[in-house]
């Protein structure tokens, strides 16, 4: 039977945490989990073995970390090889009757992927596309992507399996306490993209125990179409007499993850800490519940790299700022590569209340395979809304969507046979709302009727690529009014047919009615209005025209969907539209990590100001207000870093242009421990703590803990910071914490990572558990001033 048939009806089960397993059978500290696959195979089949016999439908492979960054490719040939062996040799010894499949298991490669890192997005994917050739010339039956904490590394990965095998796909993600991931994504952005894109079931891993998990796993089953996965820690470590326990007892935990099956969860395991009674007690708790189906939500998601946004659930603004057509200003910036007031646009239009961005380069003369997808990663960094990718240029569109960050709109498809024959197999591919406009070979009709059939045209070719109705947009196309007195009349109507006949949401250019007419403005914010009043969902405008946004929050105010009158309040107190793109000084640009501008500024005010007062009145603030913003969790991770490399670009000029040099504070040394390969967080926190004038040693991944202690002596290091993420590199920590506390009782020693607690850290002897990069640059400065 077909996993995905049975997943349908039954619940499937899955395996638990090998990697605690593992240390428990001897693992050493700082030891590769997966070259066990051929020095010990057989402690590695019994584990495989236990799992199965518990109940377990899937096992994955030995496989977390097996890719070619750790391993020389013949290497990581013979440990996949050897992995999927011992999977299948555990299956077939197995008493257990129950349907049985093997996972290529595939964890995160360790790396952050730029801008936030120094991997490129097509390295990544090209990175876990050998992973997955391998292990499906194996003889896999599913590839497993989890504990996934980036968004765009996730893209990564799922893009790789899907262009390299034919196989189900299953992904899961590791939220943090406050539901996110750690770049910031939220559940429903997650299932906007992976669904999107065609992942055959997701849901969430590792982070914490079950009840912990209840909310976020309440999200994936509001939003999700596909089965739900769930597959948690048994809580949270700790250390008892020299070894790593966990908290949640098999009975515990299997009440749990109970409940959860209840509420619809159809794919059921555990991660850190689970064993084969854990899982057993998971199948008995789970045995007469029924399997809820699986049902189609109706829900039309665009998404970023932070969060969506549902088209219908309120009209939609997407701003046309970010398009060369009737910008002589914009077209000259774009010849310049002036990209610095192409992201001034993207951020006024942000803060003037656009929720969508339409990013078009299309300038004749410029290379727009090569422009739009950087102009579209360069706005990813700074501002975190959807964008609405905009070409007719189709190698330039999938270029762009490729490279995308959540789920774009895709403008656009129309009814031309090369239109849908080019443009159909994209969305498919890479996900996305798709705009459909309603021309084709005879061009616009003049009639709302003729523009139905062409939008009954798209809609049933789409439906013969597997995209569904949720994922179109209808644009009935607003044409000029100077040109056709009844052009607006039929738009409108169009409108409200095409909404009516297909249930699918529409989307106008609304500008376009007043070309060639004065006061354009007049006439767009009437038709704006009259339009919304028809059942318009998203309108292409300039949100920062006091006119159009006051059409806007006064519809909102008068259709009910303004509670209480708050937006309509608050915007009827701003007397008049302010354009702010110009607005801007140093703190500013630190603040929304504008890079160029940052260092344009400091030129300007190093001539007038010493370096020592900068820092204090503009950098040192800038970084303040970020840090707080970062820690009441209103910015993420990616806004965190870029405003940190903003501040980096302002040092540098002072250092060029000044005699003063920026105190520097005490040295820190900082190193991911001996077996972990994931130097994400640290590599995090040597950026902050830069730019908060520390001096970092920054020693890599996969440190032995004599070099650690050497570092810290030669250095007279007065912190040292260690980074951990996977279980089985836990015990490296802990060693080294007593090295160095037994070499250099002085040096104070935090710690961090994702398997990590406040008590674990307490318990192995460390000074400090930092949550993030803020707490840690907090407690260093604290140590510094002691």
């Amino acid at each position: 039977m077909r996993i995905l048939d049975y997943v349908k009806e039954n619940i499937l089960y899955l395996d638990g945490g090998t990697g605690s397993l593992l240390q428990k059978a001897g693992l050493a500290p700082g030891e590769s989990p997966e070259r066990w696959n051929l020095s010990h195979s057989e402690t590695v089949i019994n584990i495989h073995k236990d799992y199965f016999d518990a109940g377990a439908n899937v096992v994955c492979t030995n496989t977390f970390g097996a890719n070619v960054l750790k391993f020389s490719f013949t290497e990581l040939e013979d440990i996949i090889s050897a992995a999927v062996g011992n999977a299948k040799s555990a299956a077939k010894d197995s008493k257990s009757s129950s349907p049985k499949w093997i996972a290529l298991d595939i964890g995160p490669t360790g790396r952050m992927l730029k801008p936030l890192g120094d991997l490129d997005f097509e390295d990544a994917v090209s990175v876990f596309a050998e992973t997955v050739k391998i292990g499906v010339k194996c003889g896999v039956d599913l590839i497993f992507i989890e504990t996934m904490s980036d968004s765009y590394e996730t893209k990564a990965a799922l893009l790789a399996a899907k262009e390299n095998c034919d196989l189900p796909v299953f992904v899961s993600n590791a939220y943090g306490e406050d539901g996110k991931l750690m770049t910031g994504a939220d559940p429903r952005a997650m299932v906007a993209l992976l669904e999107g894109m065609g992942a055959d079931a997701i849901g969430v891993n590792c982070s914490f125990g079950p009840s912990a998990l209840v909310p976020v796993v309440k999200e994936y089953l509001k939003y999700s179409s596909l089965p739900v996965i769930l597959k948690p820690n048994a809580g949270m470590p700790s250390l008892v007499n020299g070894k790593t326990v966990y908290d949640i007892t098999s009975d515990e935990f299997s009440s749990q993850v109970a409940e959860m099956a209840e509420l619809g969860v159809g794919v059921l395991g555990g991660c850190c800490g689970t064993t084969p009674e854990h899982i057993s007690a998971v199948v008995e708790k789970t045995k007469n519940i029924t399997r809820k189906v699986t049902e189609e939500k109706n829900h039309t998601l665009v998404s970023s790299y932070t969060h969506s946004v549902e088209l219908g659930a309120r009209p939609t603004l997407i701003g046309e700022r970010i398009n060369p057509t009737g910008k002589p200003r914009f077209r000259e910036a774009l010849k310049n590569a002036d990209m610095e007031y192409i992201l001034r646009e993207a951020i006024a239009e942000e803060e003037a209340g656009a929720h969508i961005l339409d990013v078009n380069v299309g300038v004749a003369g410029l290379d727009e395979v090569k422009l739009l997808p950087s102009v579209v990663e360069k706005i990813q960094e700074i501002c975190d809304l959807p964008l609405q990718i905009d070409t007719a240029n189709l190698s330039a569109m999938e270029k762009a969507l490729r490279r995308y960050n959540g789920k774009p709109m895709i403008n656009s498809v129309n009814g031309k046979e090369e239109s849908l024959a080019k443009l159909l197999p994209l969305a498919k591919k890479y996900g996305g709302v798709l705009v459909c406009l309603t021309l084709d070979e005879d061009g616009i009709p003049a009639a709302a009727e003729g523009r139905l059939e062409i939008a009954k045209k798209i809609y049933n070719r789409a439906l013969e690529y597997g995209i569904k109705p949720k994922d179109l947009i209808f644009d009935p196309l607003a044409m000029a009014v100077s040109a056709d007195k009844n052009a607006a009349v039929e738009t409108l109507s169009a409108v409200k047919l095409i909404r009516d006949e297909l249930g699918c949401h529409i989307s106008l250019g609304v500008s376009n009615v007043s070309f060639g007419l004065p006061n354009r403005e007049i006439l767009n914010s009437t038709f704006f209005s009259a339009a919304l009043a028809n059942g318009l969902t998203a309108a292409i405008i300039n949100p920062l025209s006091y006119e159009m946004m006051k059409a806007y929050y006064s519809h909102l105010a008068l259709s009910g969907l303004d509670e209480n009158f708050r937006e309509y309040i608050a915007f009827a107190d701003e007397k008049n539209a302010v354009d702010i793109s110009e607005a801007t000084d140093l703190k500013y640009a630190i603040i929304k990590g504008l890079k160029v501008q940052a260092a344009d500024h400091t030129r300007e005010l190093i001539k007038k100001m010493s370096a020592i007062e900068i820092v204090n009145e503009f950098i040192a603030p800038a970084l303040d207000t970020v840090g707080t913003e970062y820690e009441k969790k209103k910015i993420y991770l990616p806004s965190l870093l870029m405003s940190a490399e903003a501040a980096a670009s302002a040092f540098d000029v002072i250092k060029a242009s000044s005699k003063e040099t920026k105190k520097t504070k005490c040295t820190v040394v900082l190193a991911t421990v001996k077996g972990d390969i994931h130097d994400i967080g640290k590599n995090i926190i040597k950026l902050v703590l830069e730019n908060y004038g520390f001096e970092v040693i920054d020693l890599g991944k996969d440190v032995p803990c004599e070099k650690i202690l050497d570092a810290v002596l030669n250095k007279n290091a007065k912190i040292l910071g260690l980074s951990a993420l996977m279980t089985t590199t836990l015990p490296a920590m802990e060693e080294t914490v007593r090295l160095v506390k037994r070499n250099s009782p002085k040096c104070k020693i935090m710690v961090g990572g994702a398997v990590l607690t406040e008590e674990y850290a307490k318990e192995i002897g460390a000074d400090f558990y930092g949550k993030d990069a803020i707490e840690a640059a907090k407690y260093a400065d604290k140590i510094d001033k002691m």
